[in-house]
């Protein structure tokens, strides 16, 4: 896919990248004052040693600069509606790089804001992709010692090589610079509208990896399969392909049922990727099958989707696997990246992958070999009542470490703060089938019921950005919401869809406008990955103590309810900090618009400083350290045309 060159440069034609010739070790805390990954680095610890900003100075936080997106700039008419901008910044040797989304790509200068380049790939002459959640969460940064490079995924199926130097593609890498991502993934029948991309590439050693974004909700089982490609990081050439269905002579076939391996789709790799550069492998997580919620059409265990799967970065040969749900029904697809982290359990040192999920557990496994660190059972789950459907017969239980968020709902999981609220929670919980994790979702109507309640909800517990990690401590931080779903599946209307059921979600709505259930409603859970116990866990966010049946009741904080805005922010850990963010709409008044940096002591949770910014934050934080100084940047907006990159630094006296 090629495109024309457009681009733009405000402070001449080059600068000099000042270490370019500096090998990436994979290891932040060796690399201070560097961001050179979307997660900090390829374990996705989101981690920096940096401890000039403190829990002595937090609060005196500035905003020192912002950066307009490049989207804004285009001339009316040209482009689409996108999402909230939720990029990555990467910082490297004082030039910080980040992407719109829409897919351009602009050096700053990480002091002062000042654009050195940018570029435009125009990826928005393909038209708008067939899908929610618009967006692009980041790029990846690559050298190989004497060359640099910034590969992106667009939304117009565009994967592209841009010389980090010169801001220019680098015309030796596929077609001057691009790769059509619509190609190569191995099936001609299916909507080639239906895919894209959203999160950013891997580069391990020569290897570029690209995941995808599916749309998952259209009413025809045209989406196509989520297979995963890399190609050679100089030349483009593509490399090796993973089926993530697997296809004709390969393993599992047979764990999808009457050849359905052959027209399912998704399975999909949609969030960040993470490797062990050292070992030269690469951890994808993967998301479910279509149809999300019905699966008669794709009987069986349904390998690789919402697995973790380990691959040879070099050749993708698949290392090992382990599916966190069989034959998934609930949209429990990996909406994070895993964490890497060496840990030490009962005296012995584990290079280890912790991989948290919507399902709130915790996952660990030697990443070498696959084993997990504890045992993790299958246990017996509901069966469904759904016609054609067969939920699989158990599903895997980790041992440790304990949930992270609620799971499953009974009676005794209802809000009960007085008895009018009791009586009125029991009240609506009785439209609905109640039971544990795995519960499967009904047809609507059946036995007078209107939906399962579904907790987690697909929107619950771990979902995008994932966890965090202190890779000194081996202490994991996971950021969850309580966010529950009555699922029921209808029949769709005739001549709409050829699946004979597609889902009907039903908001969480409890008595009096309060959360059906029992606070936390949003947690943030510290777990020692050495120990696999939890170190503390608090609610995060003010919740609903203020609303007018419980004000008298001088609640503390219940955790935010995550309403319409889900799959966001994330938890920069520092030498002494968690840096997260709160919307001011949830916190003080709800026609306020901003937000609230928030830090938090690392050893306990409590809250140590805020500061109030009038901008709406999305993005994970992250923070670098340039010619002595530390900052800290948060993409934000894009509901009113106004995203941007906002970099805050202490006051300079």
């Amino acid at each position: 896919m090629k495109t024309t060159v457009h681009f733009i440069f405000t402070t001449g034609l080059f600068f000099l990248l000042a270490s370019c010739n500096t090998k990436d070790t994979g290891k932040p805390y060796e690399v201070v004052g560097d961001w050179r990954h979307a997660g900090g680095d390829h374990s996705s610890a989101k981690y920096t040693n940096l401890d000039q900003i403190n829990a002595d100075n937090f609060a005196s936080l500035e905003l020192v600069w912002r950066w307009r997106s490049a989207d804004l700039l285009l001339p009316e008419g040209v482009g689409y509606g996108t999402a909230d901008y939720r990029a990555v910044p990467l910082v490297i040797d004082g030039i910080m790089y980040v992407n719109t989304n829409h897919g351009m790509v602009a050096a700053l200068d990480a002091v002062s804001g000042k654009e050195l380049w940018l570029f435009d790939p125009q990826s928005y002459r393909y038209g708008p992709p067939i899908q929610t959640n618009i967006m692009i969460r980041g790029i990846e940064y690559w050298t190989d010692g004497e060359i640099a490079r910034i590969f992106v995924a667009t939304l117009g199926k565009q994967l592209l090589s841009i010389d980090a130097e010169t801001g220019l593609p680098d015309l030796d890498f596929g077609e001057d610079g691009y790769i059509d991502l619509s190609q190569n993934l191995g099936r001609l029948e299916f909507e080639s509208n239906f895919i894209t991309a959203g999160a950013a590439p891997i580069a391990v050693g020569n290897s570029l990896i690209v995941g995808s974004k599916i749309f998952d909700y259209g009413m025809y089982n045209r989406s196509p399969p989520g297979h995963v490609r890399a190609y050679d990081t100089y030349t483009g050439d593509l490399k090796w392909r993973f089926n993530t269905i697997p296809q004709e002579g390969e393993e599992f076939t047979e764990t999808w049922e009457d050849d359905s391996w052959r027209t399912a789709g998704n399975t999909n790799v949609w969030s960040f990727m993470s490797a062990d550069d050292e070992a030269g492998i690469v951890y994808l997580p993967t998301s479910t099958p279509t149809n999300d919620y019905w699966g008669g059409m794709r009987l069986g265990e349904n390998l690789y989707a919402e697995a973790l799967v380990a691959l040879d970065a070099d050749t993708g040969e698949r290392l090992w696997h382990f599916q966190t749900v069989h034959h998934g029904l609930w949209d429990y697809d990996i909406g994070s990246a895993p964490n890497l982290v060496d840990i030490e359990v009962d005296g012995e040192p584990i290079k280890a992958v912790a991989q948290v999920s919507k399902t709130a557990f915790t996952y660990v496994f030697d990443r070498i070999t696959g084993e997990p660190v504890w045992p993790i059972e299958e246990r017996p789950v509901p069966a469904s009542t759904v016609p054609g459907e067969r939920a699989h017969p158990t599903q895997p239980f980790p041992t440790k470490p304990a949930p992270f968020d609620r799971q499953g709902v009974s009676e005794e999981d209802l809000i009960d703060f007085t008895p009018e609220i009791a009586a009125e929670a029991r009240e609506i919980a009785s439209n609905f089938l109640l039971g544990p994790i795995y519960t499967p979702p009904i047809v609507r109507g059946e036995r007078g019921k209107i939906a399962t309640f579904v907790v987690p909800g697909a929107g619950g517990g771990a979902n995008f950005p994932g966890a965090s990690i202190d890779p000194e401590t081996g202490i994991l931080y996971v950021p969850s919401a309580t966010r529950p779903h009555g699922m029921s599946l209808i029949t769709p209307p005739q001549g709409t869809s050829d699946w004979p059921y597609v889902i009907q979600m039903e908001r969480q709505v409890g008595p009096f406008g309060l959360p059906l259930l029992k606070p936390p409603y949003r947690r943030i859970t510290a777990i020692d990955l050495n120990t696999g116990e939890h170190v503390w866990q608090i609610p995060f966010g003010m919740g609903p103590a203020n609303h007018p049946l419980l004000e008298h009741l001088g609640l503390p904080p219940l955790g935010s309810v995550y309403d319409d805005v889900i799959a966001e922010g994330g938890i920069l850990v520092t030498k002494t900090l968690l840096i997260s963010f709160l919307a001011q709409k949830d916190e003080i008044s709800p026609d306020a618009r901003g937000s609230i940096l928030v830090a938090l002591d690392k050893a306990t949770g409590a809250t140590v400083g805020e500061v109030l910014v009038g901008q709406r934050l999305h993005g994970p934080p992250m923070s670098y350290m340039h010619e002595g100084k530390q900052y800290i940047a948060v993409a934000g907006g894009g509901r009113d045309k106004d995203d941007e990159i906002l970099v805050f630094a202490l006051p300079s006296y």
